[in-house]
């Protein structure tokens, strides 16, 4: 048994072990309140700097809506200095032809006084020479004088014939005048032109050559024939002189004729001798009409001249203008009440172009109600089916029965609460996509989500999965193996249908609203919020071309875009935009070398909406182009000309997409068109030839 000294020695052992553990717990509590002060310290630093990552984004987001602001406003002063630039250019021009006219009139009249002058003092001479005449008997190289009751003097057929241009009324006049105040007879004067240079003037219907044949003797009854015969003068012929008084040819148009003659190889040139009492451009304008094209630049060089390539220059270049004012049967229904400009239906109605034939018709084939905005309609491949989207539903229809043949609901997106994980609950399908074997179809919706359906199953077969916002427009490649989409997110992808991945992301600087495939399946263009469109590469995703106001004329669009779509042809993408226009880009210069300006420009123009365009389409033949707009109107244009055909008025609300039937019948074909009145429409179009 161990003695009680033992057990004391044991006691204090415990004793002494029990406050090391004291004194190590108090220590581990003293660091574990340090640790734990420490944890809040750095949280809190941690909170402060999350905070600060906050506030600089925010302002980070401010200062690029400001320096976006900025440059948008820079831009546009930009684009105000350049065309006050090409104003003052045209005005600067127009002073100086002005100023060129007014020199060249100067200069004719000069010309034209130092004549007279000239003539007055031969008349004087002739006057005092007739006074004294000398004894002569007639020779053969000695005419007698003309009968005047028959026929002109050749000298004066030029003259006589150049009032019947301007004024019918003008020649008998004449007549009467040289009748009542003609000079005696003399010896032909030298001042005179040659009488090879004398070439009568023809009406736009006769030639001298056909009155020459008509009349060999070489005279013409002034009151039944308008064009007078210049018969062949010898040296010695005499004419009556000509008084200043009575002279109306001037020296200018002397040598004019002398130039003329000297490049008239025929008889049947025309002279373009003017009266001096008309204004220096009618002069112009008469010689113009009167004078070979090859001698115009001869006779007046100093006059501003076009090429021929000029005039269809300026055509093409104003036919692309953006500030065309809308045709007046656009602006104001009412005026064109009447038939044959408007036709009035049930529930819509027509209103044809009055200044140009008719050239298509429009009826309505089907109507079908929906329970929301329909946001989407789109024709299958073969023509045979039309697809609409609305508020959680995509329903595909029978373009010839007009029967819903599938209803596509997906419900394993909804949420508990009975609705979407979208901020309203809603689910808006914005796009549609048949593939092009008519068996898939793609739809986009506000969840972000890109749905493939199966239509016999009428089952989802893939979700593509990768867009942040919105999805706003699909597309299917040719082959059916890639679909391309564009979204609020800023980016333009392109998925491989089959695994569901994304092969290419393209991301530009504001939100995509629109984006389309070539018929080739080479390119990609896609519209957006900053007024631009752009061209991409399919394959290898590098930009070809952008689409704006940077092109050679600055004719782009001054306002979101929000549909493109390509020609069928695949040379050219139309573009609807806020701005209420439509507009036609040529991209037959890709294939030129790379450039840092922008090598296609907007070949035409389309104006006529009152409101935004929201959704723009061609024909299968590339003849019209279809518009639907916020106005609540469908406009179908010459796609060459910019001209409106006809505007359709068959919503109560905004028509939100419009799209032609890819299948062409031998006298029209189908469109579609999808509303904010909860309605989706399909109509006939048909080429008509006005009796």
């Amino acid at each position: 048994m161990p003695s009680r000294a033992h057990l004391d020695e044991l006691l204090e052992a415990i004793k002494g072990e029990f406050d090391n553990l004291t004194r190590e717990t108090s220590r581990y509590q003293d660091d574990h309140h340090e640790y734990e002060i420490k944890l809040n310290q750095q949280h809190q630093e941690l909170t402060n700097i999350s905070n600060t990552v906050y506030e600089l984004e925010q302002a980070h987001r401010s200062m690029k809506e400001a320096y976006e602001r900025e440059i948008m406003k820079l831009k546009q002063e930009l684009e105000v200095r350049d065309r006050l630039l090409e104003q003052q250019s045209l005005q600067q021009q127009a002073v100086a032809a002005q100023a060129q006219a007014h020199a060249h009139a100067q200069a004719h009249a000069q010309a034209q006084a130092q004549a007279q002058a000239q003539a007055h003092a031969q008349a004087q001479a002739q006057a005092a020479q007739s006074l004294n005449p000398t004894p002569y008997s007639q020779t053969p190289q000695q005419l007698p004088p003309p009968n005047l009751s028959s026929t002109s003097p050749p000298a004066y057929s030029n003259q006589l014939n150049k009032p019947d241009i301007f004024n019918n009324n003008s020649r008998s006049s004449v007549d009467k005048k040289t009748n009542n105040t003609l000079a005696p007879i003399a010896p032909l004067a030298s001042s005179l032109p040659n009488p090879a240079s004398v070439i009568s003037a023809g009406s736009n219907n006769s030639t001298p050559s056909a009155a020459s044949a008509s009349n060999p003797a070489g005279s013409t009854s002034s009151a039944t024939n308008p064009i007078l015969h210049v018969p062949s003068i010898s040296s010695n012929t005499s004419i009556p002189p000509i008084t200043a008084k009575e002279s109306s040819v001037s020296p200018s148009g002397q040598a004019n004729n002398a130039s003329l003659a000297a490049d008239a190889n025929t008889p049947a040139t025309t002279n373009a001798t003017i009266n001096t009492k008309l204004s220096p451009s009618k002069k112009l304008e008469s010689v113009e009409a009167a004078s070979p094209s090859s001698n115009k630049a001869a006779t007046y060089s100093g006059s501003k001249q076009l090429t021929k390539s000029q005039p269809a220059e300026e055509a093409l270049i104003k036919r692309a203008q953006h500030n065309k004012p809308i045709p007046a049967f656009l602006k104001d229904f009412d005026a064109f009440a009447s038939l044959p400009y408007k036709k009035q239906h049930n529930d819509y109605y027509l209103v044809y172009n009055p200044k140009i034939p008719k050239k298509v018709d429009i009826s309505l084939v089907h109507s079908f109600d929906h329970t929301s905005v329909v946001c989407c309609v789109r024709f299958s491949k073969d023509g045979k089916f039309l697809a609409t989207g609305c508020n959680k539903l995509t329903q595909v229809f029978s373009v010839e029965t007009g029967d819903l043949v599938a209803r596509l609901n997906d419900e394993s997106s909804v949420s508990t609460n009975g609705g979407y994980d979208t901020d309203t609950g809603d689910l808006y399908i914005r796009s549609v996509c048949f593939s092009p074997d008519g068996k898939f179809l793609a739809t986009g919706a506000e969840d972000k989500i890109i749905r493939i359906w199966d239509l016999a199953t009428r089952t989802i077969v893939k979700y593509l999965k990768g867009h942040e916002q919105d999805i706003y427009s699909l597309d299917f490649f040719p082959d059916g193996k890639r679909l391309v989409s564009g979204s609020g997110d800023r980016t333009v992808r392109i998925w491989d249908v089959y695994n569901g991945q994304c092969s290419l992301t393209l991301s530009i600087e504001d939100g995509v609203t629109t984006v389309a495939v070539s018929p080739d399946g080479s390119l990609i263009a896609a519209g957006s919020l900053d007024r631009t469109v752009r061209v991409w590469d399919a394959n290898k995703g590098y930009l070809v071309e952008r689409l704006d106001s940077s092109n050679e004329y600055g004719n782009g669009h001054m306002d979101s875009v929000y549909s493109v779509t390509f020609t069928n042809q695949g040379k050219e993408i139309a573009s609807g935009s806020l701005d209420r226009t439509i507009k036609l880009w040529s991209l037959k210069d890709l294939d030129k070398q790379p450039s840092s300006v922008s090598k296609s420009n907007c070949e035409v123009t389309y104006v006529g909406h009152k409101d935004f365009v929201l959704s723009v389409c061609c024909t299968p033949d590339d003849e019209f182009v279809l518009s639907g707009s916020k106005d609540r109107g469908v406009i179908m244009w010459n796609k060459e000309t910019g001209e409106p055909y006809i505007m359709l008025q068959g919503h109560r609300n905004s028509v939100i997409s419009v799209s032609v039937s890819p299948v062409l019948n031998p006298n029209g074909g189908y469109f579609a068109t999808g509303s904010g009145d909860c309605k989706a429409r399909i109509w006939k179009w048909e080429r008509i030839t006005e009796a």
